[in-house]
């Protein structure tokens, strides 16, 4: 069985937990490489809605190992939330497994991400304020607190006076904030302690033995490549790398253990917060795509921008992924739409240049209008096709065009929340 790790192609939000969800069912282990509690999964399973944040999708299939890598960050008041909410719904936890290398969000780096974002005005991220990006500098900056520092108290007192003066400065002289005691932060380290313990695993043990015995991997990844930090829409990025190349680093596992990399696309292209969005609709198609397609944040409940599919950004996105195929979800959506477009190309407004590829300064967004094609809609219901030809035969044109424009193969196509509202155009674990 094929390896697969399956990255977001948009800016986040495209339907990552359900493709997840439906081949965990094939897989024995899931693991999470990246990002933290800013990122929202929504499963849907006979009409039960499930969020994640932190937790692998994978989690709603009993017999499957779900691991949060060494490439996220915890924040311990959430993923203890997480936990009792499934099992307050009878979903078994007792195969979550968390790496001991995962970093730690701590109270101050919450604090941080708020104050920081409130001064930058009207030059904000967009951040949903959950401390991720504080708790990835500290990490990068080597003075992050990881999971096992929580079990090894000589490690943790003398992590604990070495940092938290150095904090504690920075909160009181920068922000203007209250300073942390070191019982405050003992407190809350050795309270999580004692609730993470159980889950606490080597996952590199974990991992070593299923490509030992030849199991089946699934890769999970958090937001999307467009808001990767180093290949993203930079400044307006994540904190973290959710393209396919961060599943190798933040799972612990090389490259030649992934076979396939499907991407996953809307029909059409949200985005949550700050940042340049050239397809972005201003008018009332817009608010129609919010509207049908229920686009709000699952983390923040924040209302999504909304735009037209962007060929540009999914090619951009197949190249820095390597994508071996695309996931098209949502295409219902678009069931009542009289026309449909998709961008091909960019203009600058001010020379009439084209691009044809991803223009990687982002400060030249604002000159760009896109350039489209477009399609005739269907003005049918497509939630209950199980096959391609199923599908209104316009339905199958786009999706056939979108394949053309993007030079990618598209293997699957979602027409609803639903595990079953799901058509497999490809074998992607054969």
């Amino acid at each position: 069985m094929a390896n697969l790790a399956i990255v977001g192609a948009q800016w986040g939000d495209e339907g990552k937990a359900k493709i997840t969800d439906i081949f965990a069912k094939s897989s024995d282990i899931i693991i999470r490489y990246q990002g933290g509690c800013n990122a929202g999964h929504t499963v849907v399973v006979d009409g039960i809605t499930h969020k994640f944040h932190l937790i692998p999708s994978g989690i709603l299939y009993k017999d499957k190992i779900c691991i949060i890598g060494p490439g996220t960050v915890i924040n311990p008041p959430v993923l203890t939330k997480e936990i009792e909410e499934l099992k307050e719904k009878n979903i078994d936890t007792s195969n979550l497994c968390i790496s001991p290398l995962a970093h730690i969000t701590m109270p101050y780096h919450l604090d941080i991400d708020g104050s920081s974002e409130k001064d930058l005005g009207n030059k904000k991220i967009g951040t949903t304020k959950r401390g991720i990006g504080p708790t990835y500098t500290d990490k990068y900056n080597r003075i992050g607190f990881r999971i096992e520092d929580l079990y090894d108290n000589e490690a943790l007192n003398d992590k604990i006076d070495t940092i938290l003066p150095r904090k504690n400065i920075v909160l009181k002289k920068v922000y203007g904030l209250k300073e942390y005691s070191k019982e405050e932060i003992l407190e809350f380290c050795q309270k999580y302690a004692e609730i993470l313990k159980p889950y606490v695993k080597d996952t590199y043990e974990i991992m070593r033995n299923a490509i030992k015995n030849n199991k089946t991997i699934l890769f999970e990844g958090a937001q999307g490549a467009m808001l990767d930090i180093d290949h993203g829409t930079y400044p307006y990025v994540t904190s973290s790398n959710p393209i396919a190349g961060g599943a190798c680093a933040g799972s612990g596992v090389g490259p030649t253990n992934i076979n396939k990399v499907p991407g996953i696309s809307k029909a059409y292209l949200t985005r949550v917060g700050e940042g340049p969005f050239i397809t972005e609709i201003e008018e009332e198609n817009g608010q129609k795509i919010q509207e049908i397609g229920k686009e709000f944040g699952t983390t923040t409940g924040r209302a999504r921008r909304c735009g037209w599919f962007d060929a540009i950004i999914a090619r951009h996105s197949s190249l820095i992924n390597g994508l071996t195929s695309m996931a098209i979800t949502k295409l219902d959506v678009f069931d009542t739409f009289d026309k449909i477009k998709v961008c091909t190309a960019y203009k600058d407004k001010r020379c009439g240049k084209i691009y044809n590829n991803y223009p990687t300064n982002i400060y030249i967004h604002k000159y760009l209008e896109p350039i489209y094609e477009t399609f005739d809609g269907w003005h049918q219901d497509t939630t209950n096709a199980k096959t391609f030809e199923e599908l209104p035969v316009n339905a199958q044109k786009y999706i056939k065009a979108l394949e053309r424009i993007i030079e990618t193969p598209i293997s699957v196509v979602s027409v609803g929340p639903d595990r079953n509202q799901t058509i497999m155009m490809e074998e992607l674990q054969g």
